[in-house]
């Protein structure tokens, strides 16, 4: 479900702090897609051993990969876009902050039953439905969190910040992945 694209623009590297996180960005589109994809059209039944792989696989990212992710935003991009930004790109800055409190509430709750589903080989109609609304909403809040991160915030912080400030933000990427 999830696969390698030949041809694919090569990940950006610490030395394009946005760049890596546009990147992630679009892993986060993938990974969410795949477990979107099989809270849906896999109700009703067991998990093929494909469509376990692929949600296993997804939640190892989110697990892992989605975390650092949302570090590297609040503890080293947001900071510092906050001592330069002003009004409402503030208050932006406060709702991404929601989103993830939000989407890492939901990230449990889909991790849990999925595992439960893959354990047990099904699952009950109140717990796929619970499922399928979790994703639904994981989608909804990241098609917007993304949105405004790459169209304003990511924008703001290229131009704000200087060479030596891009270069602490990559080497704190950096030290998050050691």
């Amino acid at each position: 479900m999830v696969g390698i694209q030949i041809g694919a623009k090569p990940d950006s590297g610490f030395d394009d702090t946005i760049g890596m996180l546009t990147d992630c960005h679009r892993r986060i589109e993938s990974f969410l897609r795949v477990l979107c994809l099989v809270a849906d059209r896999a109700r009703g039944k067991s998990l093929s051993e494909e469509e376990a792989a692929a949600v296993n696989s997804a939640l190892n990212y989110f697990r892992a990969g989605g975390k650092r992710h949302t570090a590297d935003e609040e503890e080293s991009l947001f900071p510092r876009l906050r001592g330069v930004a002003e009004g409402s790109a503030l208050e932006e800055l406060d709702r991404l902050e929601g989103d993830h409190e939000r989407a890492n509430d939901l990230h449990e709750t889909v991790e849990k039953l999925f595992i439960k589903w893959i354990e047990s080989g099904w699952l009950v109609k109140d717990d796929e439905q619970m499922l399928f609304d979790a994703t639904g909403e994981l989608e909804c809040i990241y098609k917007v969190h993304i949105k405004v991160e790459e169209e304003e915030v990511f924008p703001q912080a290229a131009r704000a910040f200087d060479k030596q400030t891009a270069e602490a933000i990559g080497q704190e990427f950096r030290s998050r992945r050691a």
